[in-house]
């Protein structure tokens, strides 16, 4: 009779300790449930609010970078804005444009071709000389118009208006062309060949600059499709006026004043 006893006290106890180990798994279970329902809300917020701060306007009342890319939605590069270390090199015709070196800060602007159209950048010229420019560029070439300033270590400076002839071919394919002239090793021949690319109108040329010189003078000098200058008014340091009208050679043919054409025969 003592061991029936006993034998029902023991499955008593065990059996308590069944009940006791489903409770506390049901409540572990639970927990996990509510967790797993919780941490789940939480990342659904923090998503919609991620989507929601991408698609808000922010303001800042000051930002430091090294460099920002404006893009249009379907990711095609428009502008760059950058610090010297990460600027951009360039594109033309399609190509990323070969640098020696760095390339000066500033502002790169691109077409919808995907080439650089110009831009506006600044940098150093010697120690205390310093530079600015802002140009637009001919379709798959180099710059047609700017506006520039070039200060050289003594102050004596060079700022104005200036305008180019720039063939109507991309600039890589020139500049390859030039490079094989270039290393042609009869001096003759090869100014020859360069003369030849001036004559067809493949190489650059000056064809106006309106500013100041580093004499102090003001000048309009005005040149023809090889760069060569052909009407330049001037106003020289000292205030003295001069129209010169030139030859082909550089000759002055016809001058206002008209003494200023014995000066310069």
């Amino acid at each position: 009779m003592c061991e029936l006893v006993s034998y029902i006290y023991l499955l008593a106890i065990f059996k308590g300790e069944i009940v006791a180990m489903e409770t506390k798994l049901e409540k572990e279970v639970r927990f996990l449930k509510i967790y797993a329902v919780v941490a789940t809300l939480c990342c659904a917020v923090l998503l919609l609010s991620a989507f929601a701060f991408q698609n808000k306007r922010q303001k800042f009342e000051e930002i430091d970078v090294e460099r920002i890319n404006i893009v249009e939605k379907d990711g095609k590069l428009r502008m760059v804005i950058s610090n010297q270390e990460r600027q951009h090199p360039g594109i033309v015709n399609g190509k990323i444009i070969k640098r020696s070196g760095p390339r000066s800060p500033g502002m790169i602007f691109f077409n919808q071709l995907g080439d650089e159209m110009g831009g506006l950048v600044f940098g150093e010229n010697g120690e205390k000389g310093h530079f600015g420019s802002i140009t637009f560029d001919k379709v798959r070439n180099d710059q047609a118009i700017g506006f520039r300033y070039l200060e050289s270590d003594n102050g004596t400076y060079q700022t104005g208006l200036e305008l180019w002839q720039q063939p109507n071919l991309p600039s890589d394919v020139l500049s390859a062309k030039y490079e094989v002239i270039r290393k042609i090793p009869d001096e003759a021949e090869r100014k020859a060949a360069i003369q030849a690319m001036i004559d067809k109108n493949e190489l650059a040329t000056g064809r106006l600059f309106l500013g100041k010189r580093r004499d102090n003078s003001t000048a309009l000098e005005m040149s023809d499709m090889k760069g060569k200058p052909r009407i330049r008014m001037v106003v020289s340091a000292d205030g003295i006026p001069r129209l010169d009208f030139l030859d082909e050679a550089g000759k002055v043919i016809y001058s206002l004043p008209e003494q200023n054409k014995a000066s310069n025969k």
